[in-house]
């Protein structure tokens, strides 16, 4: 009798801790300041928008003429809280379309 009510006290104490494990805050990707977003224009090159907004997140070899910006905080467990998705298309070496406030996926 006392050996599984230690038993079952240890399996409940372990339940307890288990659900109160602390999870960091996560972010990934490139924060972005709104005003250097304000600043991308059709006609930049290349190497004025890596000045400005920095190395791209995604290097995609399939589509070397888009480079995307992508940045998402989650805090603890919940759902991520600031989300960020800006493309920079290219034809050669100036920018031909700016798209912000693309949609991130929503489980992120």
């Amino acid at each position: 009798m006392r050996k599984s009510l230690l038993l079952m006290m240890f399996l409940s104490v372990s339940l307890l801790a288990g659900g109160c494990v602390y999870q960091a805050a996560l972010s990934q990707g490139n924060l972005l300041d709104q005003e250097d977003i304000d600043q991308v224009e059709v006609g930049m090159t290349r190497g004025q928008i890596r000045f400005l907004l920095g190395t791209p997140m995604i290097d995609d070899p399939f589509h070397e003429d888009r480079w995307d910006y992508i940045y998402f905080l989650r805090i603890g467990r919940e759902k991520a809280s600031f989300k960020r998705w800006v493309s920079i298309l290219f034809d050669g070496e100036n920018v031909v379309e700016i798209r912000k406030d693309q949609e991130l996926r929503e489980d992120l």
